[in-house]
């Protein structure tokens, strides 16, 4: 694989920073959306997995992450992170014009991608779900409802165990300073409230392929929570690969090659392989 590439941008909020890994003669475009309080560098083996297949992967860290501008971990409107992700959209197809493009989001991510692909989702070939915020998802209003008389929010970080069952992972995000390892900010979590309700009101994107992964042990984002959401967005068309005893980041799990293999197969039937 090719060495990543930086560019900046743009952002409705200040500076966008964004990783390309090129691909020398692509096939389609890939758009990875990170999760909560992390950044597009920790895709690395996704983008060597993708880059592989045939795509040129785009990852932009998402404003207050990774080392893109703002107030950490604080986003008030998401509908502004999906704007700031479309600057990178059009990025890529003037790199790479005609070419399908495909989008991966994952948690958080799994949210601005599904909400990306009802205000824009003519320009994907196809969606991809991972462990997505989407549908019924209880820790904003819970984190919200134990709030001080002040607004302080609870002290609560992501446990690194919960990402995935390879201690490695685990100790790689503890020692990131990229990565947020604070509590969740108010805003922030009123913000995941709401979009979590514009995106069920918003209704399908028929027409679209969806694939949705999920690993059955998932404690941040709970797998019951997430299928009605997404049995919603896609109408109940979606193809749905849950993973057994995998935690939150099944790109990340131990036994991923079957997570990437899925993920390869579902995206040679919906391009050409």
């Amino acid at each position: 694989m090719a060495d990543a590439r930086e560019h900046v941008l743009t952002g409705t909020r200040g500076a966008i920073h964004v990783r390309e890994w090129p691909c020398p003669r692509p096939r389609y475009v890939a758009l990875v959306v990170h999760g909560y309080g992390e950044h597009a560098g920790r895709y690395e083996e996704l983008a060597r997995v993708l880059t592989g297949h045939g795509a040129a992967v785009y990852g932009p860290d998402h404003m207050g992450h990774g080392k893109s501008a703002g107030e950490r971990v604080l986003i008030d409107d998401f509908e502004e992170v999906v704007t700031d992700v479309r600057a990178v959209a059009q990025l890529a197809a003037g790199a790479h014009a005609g070419l399908p493009v495909v989008m991966i989001g994952h948690s958080m991510g799994g949210l601005i991608a599904a909400r990306y692909a009802q205000r824009y989702g003519a320009g994907l070939a196809a969606l991809v779900l991972s462990g997505p915020v989407i549908g019924r998802w209880e820790t904003p209003g819970r984190l919200l409802a134990h709030a001080d008389t002040h607004g302080a929010m609870p002290d609560v970080a992501v446990g690194p165990a919960a990402l995935s069952r390879d201690p490695a992972v685990g100790a790689a995000y503890a020692a990131d300073p990229l990565v947020w390892h604070g509590p969740m900010k108010r805003p922030t979590a009123e913000a995941f409230a709401r979009t979590l309700e514009t995106v069920a009101e918003a209704g399908a994107v028929r027409g679209l392929p969806v694939l949705w992964l999920h690993g059955d042990d998932d404690r941040l984002v709970p797998l019951p929570g997430s299928r009605t959401g997404v049995e919603e967005l896609s109408a109940g068309g979606a193809t749905v690969r849950i993973f057994s005893g995998a935690r939150h980041e099944v790109f990340n799990e131990i036994g991923r090659e079957l997570v990437f293999a899925d993920l390869k197969d579902f995206l040679d039937t919906v391009l050409g392989g």
